[in-house]
């Protein structure tokens, strides 16, 4: 029989805390914390500079489809 999952409460909390501490090790600081409510809200920066449109660093944005009307049956 194999367990599934932690095995118990105390396992998992500990499987947990290995897991976030490994990955602190591979964490960047912050350096610019007045940007982050820009990057939340999806600006673009690119080399460190903000892009103020796509098309200005050359990709291609791709435009919603528009709804393609059918024409009416007509009534018989």
């Amino acid at each position: 029989k194999v367990t599934k999952g932690p095995g118990s409460a105390k396992a998992g909390l500990a499987m947990a805390f290995k897991l976030i501490e490994a990955a602190q090790c591979r964490w960047r600081a912050i350096t610019a914390p007045h940007l982050v409510a820009l990057v939340r809200a999806g600006v673009v920066f690119e080399a460190g500079k903000r892009v103020e449109r796509p098309e200005a660093r050359g990709a291609q944005v791709a435009e919603p489809a528009a709804p393609v009307e059918q024409p009416l049956p007509a009534a018989a």
